[in-house]
């Protein structure tokens, strides 16, 4: 395979799993909105600019922090390049750049949605809701073409490679920003008696859950109130829960071995083995005490420069000409 097909195909899902992703965090950010409360409503309009990096564009456009402004910028505009749209046209580029390597069912699903998401951007939308559910189903219905008719060949690892690059850097960042949550409420554990969780933190633990779709499993885990400790060891140590850190890494180092070294990859193929590798002990053996000790930011930014270190090796060893 050559290194442009394999980046073409590679970003293509991570496009996809971007306006996924994103549109989760604007779902969660809309409910907040609804909630007849003031504490920490502008960290929680801020918090999908801050995740995608566009919180200085934002505020350099003087626009305000309202929900209609905000789900405008991050839904439909192609001038933000981090938007729903932007990214649903990325991913249709690259797909057609690949159209040999993908079924025709997979091209029929990321084309479609294209197509589709673009009417609604000239028509405007009236149910915010419906559009987030619409986005994740076109998600998975992508995904699951993917899996059904897909050969298992390198085309096929380099796409689910760009889906759990994607995912593990989109759960750790929105963690992140969610750190200023989790530390109070850690900090103020007693050791006898569990905390009584405000209205305010219950739907905030809630918002978080749902929006990596991790809400039920908390609840089939620990079957006790929303606290600060659980939520960090469900969605970074958890191997069962599809969006924690440890799931996608556990991924990533099960895809790596199966794509046929490239021409001219060499070491640099073995180094990306060796960060994955790496990064995934870290999560299996790592603890909840371990991360909380240290502080779940501190700790959250080393897993992103290390993510972000693991990408860029595989650029260099994959899909890059050599």
């Amino acid at each position: 395979m050559l290194s442009r097909t394999a980046a073409q195909l590679f970003w293509m899902s991570r496009y996809l799993e971007r306006a996924e992703n994103l549109v989760r965090m604007l779902d969660v950010t809309h409910s907040l909105s609804l909630l007849p409360q003031s504490r920490g409503a502008m960290t929680e309009f801020a918090a999908p600019l801050a995740v995608t990096g566009t919180l200085e564009p934002y505020i350099a456009q003087r626009r305000q922090f309202e929900a209609q402004d905000l789900f405008s910028f991050m839904a439909l505009e192609l001038d933000n390049p981090a938007s729903v749209l932007s990214c649903l046209k990325q991913a249709r580029e690259n797909a057609y750049a690949v159209r040999g390597r993908i079924t025709s069912e997979m091209w029929e699903a990321i084309n479609a949605s294209w197509l589709e998401a673009r009417d609604m951007s000239q028509r405007g939308i009236t149910d915010v809701s419906a559009f987030f559910d619409w986005v994740k189903e076109r998600s998975h219905l992508f995904r699951g073409a993917t899996y059904g008719t897909l050969q298992r060949n390198d085309a096929y690892c380099f796409i689910r490679l760009g889906t759990f690059i994607e995912r593990a850097d989109n759960t750790a960042r929105l963690l992140d920003v969610k750190s200023q949550l989790i530390e109070p409420a850690v900090a103020d554990l007693a050791p006898v008696a569990m905390p009584q969780e405000s209205a305010p933190d219950f739907y905030s633990w809630s918002a978080l859950l749902r929006s990596l779709s991790a809400f039920e499993a908390y609840h089939e885990v620990y079957r006790g109130a929303l606290d600060g400790r659980c939520v960090t060891e469900l969605l970074i140590l958890r191997p069962d829960v599809p969006r924690s850190l440890r799931a996608c890494c556990d991924e990533i180092r099960t895809i790596l071995p199966q794509i046929e070294c490239l021409p001219g990859a060499g070491d640099a193929g073995r180094g990306v083995k060796l960060l994955a590798g790496r990064l995934a002990l870290q999560l299996e053996y790592g603890t909840v005490d371990e991360i909380l000790e240290l502080g779940a930011h501190r700790w959250l930014t080393e897993f992103l420069a290390q993510s972000a270190r693991l990408g860029k090796a595989i650029t260099r060893a994959y899909l890059q000409a050599h």
